[in-house]
């Protein structure tokens, strides 16, 4: 049964990882933001609920270096 449940959510990472690949979340030579990098985790960890209309976004507030 541990298995099964393990093969499941492999399963279900890598369909969300495919789903932020195919809208161009990797890839790129920016600098990462923390927005970025959160729209591209939230969208991995949907799976494939991405297919079923979930778009995650995620809206970051980071302090600014100084100057």
């Amino acid at each position: 049964m541990r298995t099964l449940i393990a093969l499941l959510v492999v399963i279900w990472l890598v369909v969300g990882a495919v789903a932020a690949a195919q809208r161009g979340y990797f890839g790129g030579d920016d600098d990462v933001s923390c927005k970025e990098f959160s729209d591209t985790a939230l969208t991995i960890v949907a799976g494939p609920l991405n297919y079923a209309g979930v778009n995650p976004k995620v809206k970051c507030k980071t302090p600014e270096p100084s100057k």
